[in-house]
């Protein structure tokens, strides 16, 4: 954070007893031996701002955050963790004594290189933040596990969804291109619901936030499903499909499969459905359930069970919004829909989820997030090689990741990264010839493509066409035109035709 002047109403630096440095290594000691884990860049960027006077409003400008997410999220979660690392209260009013007398009683002193933590090497040799060791981390490819030092969070998402899933009969729709990290923040909100009731405990409840959503008593079940899972057998009739989804579901809740008792001709598929949650699982359970669905896009293909399934979810988020008058144990049933692409579906408006509860759109890294992640590989980006990594991926989750993580790891230079990337040699050559290999399976949608990649300019299309080459990452709609989404795609396809 740059640092102004100090004027009267700031705590100058001549008020200060020691310097932030020193109430850093503190701050940080303590966590790491509290919580086994060092402070996170956006914490430390808080602390510091705090620890200089600053707003909250002041905090979140200079990072490139929202002001919301630094004062109702990272902030009281940052005084709550030193709360309990340090063994009493630390507010942003207190923290310059507090941390003061801590590093007066417990000098920091200087680690031995086994136990060093690690900095972020910069590219000219410069040092940085504290990082992990890349060398430790898997390759980022597929979800981001929930343990993982290297997970962005973009605000205010995922306060949004948290705060959301608390709500009974809540439904959460997350949509994003394809490798946005959608599934990801799928599991953090399934963590969060399973761990609302411990929250909710009276030691936890006087210690959380003001800004907290109320909490759910006693054990909050979650499943989540991801619908690719269903063969095209059940794709192919509704009947089928719904009861592999409800015997799929008793499995996950390891509760005794009663999916034929329970099945009835005379009520058609979606009444069996219905009933077999009304008199099975949600009594079975007597608590809330939380269900989460990946890869909903898959049912669109097939209109002859996507019209009835989604009039299914609607009417049980609306037996839960509405129900004085129903059954009382949808208010239990708890919704997550993951999709990567517009519903192009016609579905009436009255009968479609995709119109009612909490809509996030998931979008890609800022500048500032991409700096930070690079930061947590212990790798510092100088101002034009970020804005170049930019112009060539933008802020696409997996392609910086994948970017940041090679590079961490030494594995190529920047000139090499350079030149590399957009061929088949490069690091992206499996997420190229995977684009490669969809557009080819389609060779309508190729077409549109190449139509679109040949162009520099935005370019208008079939509104279907440019709704799936959106899903898979490849355009951004820009009203009613679409234009390629990165450099790294103009590179790779604009040279080449996508059908040979």
């Amino acid at each position: 954070m740059n640092e102004p002047l100090p004027d009267a109403s700031r705590a100058s630096s001549s008020d200060q007893p020691i310097h932030f440095e020193m109430a850093l290594q503190a701050a940080d000691a303590a966590v790491l031996a509290a919580a086994a884990r060092h402070l996170k860049n956006i914490e430390v960027a808080v602390l510091k701002g705090a620890w200089h006077g600053f707003k909250y409003d002041e905090i979140a400008e200079e990072t490139g955050y929202t002001p919301e997410y630094i004062k109702h999220d990272v902030g009281p979660k940052l005084w709550q963790l030193l709360s309990s690392s340090l063994g009493e209260r630390v507010s942003k009013t207190n923290l310059v004594a507090v941390l003061t007398q801590r590093a007066a009683r417990s000098p920091i002193s200087v680690a031995s290189p086994d136990r060093a933590m690690p900095t972020a090497q910069s590219l000219n040799g410069s040092v940085s933040a504290p990082a992990v060791r890349p060398q430790e981390l898997d390759p980022p490819v597929g979800l981001v596990a929930l343990n993982s030092p290297v997970y962005v969070d973009r605000p205010p998402c995922e306060t949004r969804c948290c705060d959301e899933i608390a709500r009974p009969g809540a439904l959460i729709r997350i949509k994003a291109p394809s490798q946005m990290g959608k599934t990801s923040l799928m599991v953090r909100v399934l963590d969060h619901a399973r761990r609302l009731a411990d929250e909710s405990s009276p030691q936890a409840s006087s210690q959380a936030s003001s800004q907290t959503a109320p909490q759910a008593a006693g054990p909050i079940h979650t499943v989540a499903i991801s619908l690719q899972q269903a063969d095209s057998r059940a794709l192919n009739d509704l009947d089928g499909f719904l009861r592999w989804f409800c015997a799929l579901i008793t499995r996950k809740l390891r509760l005794p499969h009663r999916v034929d008792e329970y099945w009835s001709p005379t009520f058609g598929s979606k009444g069996n459905c219905t009933a077999y949650f009304e008199d099975c699982l949600l009594p079975d359970l007597n608590a809330p359930l939380v269900l989460a669905l990946d890869r909903v896009d898959d049912v669109f293909l097939h209109p002859q069970i996507a019209h009835d399934f989604f009039a299914l979810l609607r009417a049980w988020y609306e037996e839960a919004a509405y129900g004085d008058s129903g059954n009382p144990l949808w208010q239990h049933l708890r919704l997550v829909i993951v999709h990567s692409t517009e519903v192009y579906l016609p579905l009436d408006i009255n009968q479609s989820p995709f119109n009612v509860g909490l809509a996030v759109e998931l979008q890609e890294f800022s500048p500032a997030q991409v700096v930070d992640l690079a930061q947590r590989y212990g790798l510092s980006l100088a101002n034009s090689d970020l804005q170049r990594l930019m112009e060539l991926v933008g802020g696409h989750p997996y392609l910086v990741h994948q970017a940041v993580y090679h590079l961490a790891r030494q594995e190529l230079s920047l000139d090499e990264f350079w030149q590399t990337a957009p061929t088949d040699s490069g690091i992206y050559h499996t997420h190229l010839h995977r684009l490669r290999r969809q557009l080819q399976g389609h060779p309508d949608l190729a077409a549109t493509f190449d139509q679109v990649a040949k162009s520099s300019s935005p370019v208008e299309v079939e509104q279907m066409q440019a709704f799936k080459l959106r899903s898979m990452g490849l355009v951004q709609l820009q009203g009613n035109q679409v234009a390629l989404s990165y450099g790294l795609y103009r590179r790779y396809f604009g040279d080449r035709p996508t059908l040979t």
